[in-house]
């Protein structure tokens, strides 16, 4: 059983970072499309965000199954601690992609804006959310 704990392991973490990957460029490219002024950028950057996100997206779902198959396997990270707040983290990380959806169609419809200034905080979120899982899982503070 532990040997396939560690393929799983190893899965979930390959997958992880796709995830991460599109939640750290996805606002990046949002920052470029709102302050696009010609309709053909616009448009290149609608399309590249809509394939970004179902990359990201199936990064997403596939980190999970493979992080639900290890919790199968080893159901007791659900009694401790530091795994009950990176779950808590895990939710705030879905509440993040689907804003990331959001801002998808919002910046498709909205004129080209000079104020950017949001999106680029909105680009920030992930880091938190990644240095605090990972240091959640390697160092199992409590």
């Amino acid at each position: 059983m532990a040997a396939h704990y560690l393929w799983l392991k190893g899965l979930h973490i390959v997958f992880m970072v796709t995830w991460f990957a599109g939640l750290f460029y996805l606002p990046r490219l949002f920052i470029y499309h709102s302050a696009a002024t010609d309709q053909a950028s616009r448009e290149r950057f609608a399309v590249m965000e809509v394939r970004l996100f179902a990359i990201m997206t199936i990064g997403a779902v596939l980190t999970a199954l493979f992080g639900i198959a290890m919790l199968l396997i080893n159901h007791a990270l659900l009694r401790v601690g530091w795994f009950q707040v990176k779950l808590l983290l895990l939710l705030g990380l879905v509440i993040f992609h689907y804003r990331c959806f959001s801002w998808i169609g919002r910046l498709r419809d909205a004129a080209p804006s000079d104020d950017t200034r949001w999106l680029r905080w909105f680009n920030e979120i992930p880091t938190v959310f990644l240095v605090s899982i990972v240091l959640l899982a390697v160092v199992k503070p409590f």
